[in-house]
């Protein structure tokens, strides 16, 4: 990937993309094309086509989606597959007809079967049902796999795609309704640690196993694998590294201070049992996590701490 190129990370505000550029900074590319959600709705077919035809960027990292926890894709399936489809759809057929050189397509370990085998191997994407509380948004970005490795087939280009796990870190989404169980759960323990409450309750029995990274080691894998992936299978972005969700609370409530009760609520829904992503693929590239757990926690919570000051 060319320095003097021109790269459009698209999503640059979110959670990922604002990490994107931060990495990409650092390394020195320069010449970076950012648009907000306002300024181009990359939903709308029109406005994208017309975006690309006049910026004609080098290189794409697609890191624009709408994301969110179990409550979020549970109350709005219609949106999570609209929303993701439109914007894949027209961010990679933009991209070809205007010849970027190279594309990333950002999606989710989410697209793997439920009971999928442990660790999830990139091979095991669609050998089994999916986990039905975010069905919707992975089988848009299973189609945006297949609509990559569609335009590879047919038309020669370089688009590939990066499949991360549960991700964190700086501009994370903390909103109780909408956003994952990590920056939920930070919230909760640090709302109630701030009220003096006696306990605090999260969802699920907590035994389901998570794995978790930070997203600026995201940001660096992404960077990575454009400047030295050109395979046309999807690649796993991970630690290797899982925990119960019990043991998740147990930590977080740790950094936060909180020295309330925990109460795990078994009525509501746990999601997927398991979901450890094999990371063999991106290691044998040259790639792996630097950033613990508990160190991420640590910053993440001072972040969100920054935030509210």
């Amino acid at each position: 990937m060319d320095k003097g190129g021109k790269v459009f990370v698209a999503g640059h505000r979110g959670l990922v993309g604002s990490a994107i550029v931060r990495e990409l900074e650092g390394q020195g590319y320069g010449n970076l094309v950012v648009r907000t959600s306002k300024e181009l709705d990359l939903r709308d077919q029109a406005a994208t086509a017309a975006f690309f035809a006049a910026e004609r960027p080098d290189y794409v990292l697609v890191a624009a989606a709408k994301v969110g926890g179990i409550v979020a894709n549970n109350s709005y399936p219609a949106d999570f597959i609209y929303d993701n489809l439109m914007i894949q759809n027209n961010v990679v057929h933009s991209a070809y007809l205007n010849g970027v050189k190279k594309l990333l397509l950002l999606g989710s370990t989410c697209i793997y079967p439920k009971m999928a085998p442990q660790p999830i191997k990139e091979e095991y994407l669609l050998t089994g049902p999916l986990e039905p509380t975010n069905e919707p948004y992975a089988i848009a970005k299973i189609a945006g796999i297949k609509m990559c490795q569609s335009y590879n087939r047919q038309y020669g280009t370089r688009f590939i795609s990066a499949m991360p796990t549960n991700l964190y870190g700086p501009n994370d989404n903390f909103d109780l309704t909408t956003s994952h169980v990590l920056p939920a759960l930070l919230r909760k323990f640090h709302e109630a640690k701030v009220a003096g409450e006696p306990e605090v309750v999260v969802w699920g029995s907590g035994t389901p196993y998570r794995e978790f990274v930070h997203v600026d080691d995201v940001a660096r894998a992404s960077v990575f694998l454009m400047q030295n992936y050109e395979g046309n299978e999807p690649v796993n972005i991970g630690s290797g590294v899982e925990l119960t969700i019990k043991e998740l609370a147990l930590k977080i409530g740790e950094v936060v201070g909180y020295r309330g009760d925990i109460r795990f609520d078994a009525s509501k829904p746990d999601g997927t049992p398991r979901k450890l992503c094999d990371v063999a693929r991106i290691h044998e590239l040259g790639w792996r996590h630097q950033i613990e757990l508990e160190e991420g926690l640590k910053s993440t919570y001072g972040w969100y701490l920054s935030q509210l000051a």
